[in-house]
């Protein structure tokens, strides 16, 4: 996504279906998010909130959302949360991710994003942790991960 991916946001999600026609537009950007058809909730500075439908096509064999279509949702929440963090003379680019299964995914998933500290402008590149939190319905943690997000200027 571009360094405008937060003021995108704003003006979408002011129509009717802006939600859903936002988290389309992520989508048509980073096909691959697709196959897990997010719906980007909120978008701002410092936090991202996203939600996965708990479909057959993001089902496992024991009929729970699988582990990568949480990966997914925690890769998307979090890039778009740095990506709307971030001043616009820098970029970013994920390292790795650490994750902890918590508890069978069944459900609706809502995944929250938040930087482990604020992001800053820098000469040089750096590393930033991004945690993102996934929830079921009834607001239990089922997955973890901490994204290392590289942060470096744009050239």
């Amino acid at each position: 996504m571009s360094t405008s991916v937060l003021a995108l946001y704003r003006r979408i999600t002011r129509w009717p279906a802006g939600h859903w026609l936002f988290s389309r537009a992520v989508c048509f950007k980073a096909p691959y998010f697709a196959s897990i058809r997010p719906r980007i909730e909120l978008l701002e500075p410092g936090r991202c909130v996203a939600s996965l439908r708990h479909r057959r096509a993001v089902t496992n064999h024991i009929g729970t959302v699988h582990a990568i279509a949480l990966c997914n949702l925690a890769e998307l929440t979090g890039g778009l949360m740095i990506d709307a963090s971030l001043p616009a003379s820098m970029r970013w680019i994920p390292k790795g991710m650490a994750v902890e299964y918590l508890h069978k995914a069944v459900g609706t998933m809502r995944a929250v994003a938040t930087p482990a500290q604020p992001a800053i402008e820098a000469a040089a590149g750096y590393e930033l942790p991004v945690d993102v939190e996934v929830t079921n319905p009834a607001g239990e943690a089922v997955f973890r991960a901490r994204i290392s997000m590289w942060i470096s200027p744009r050239r």
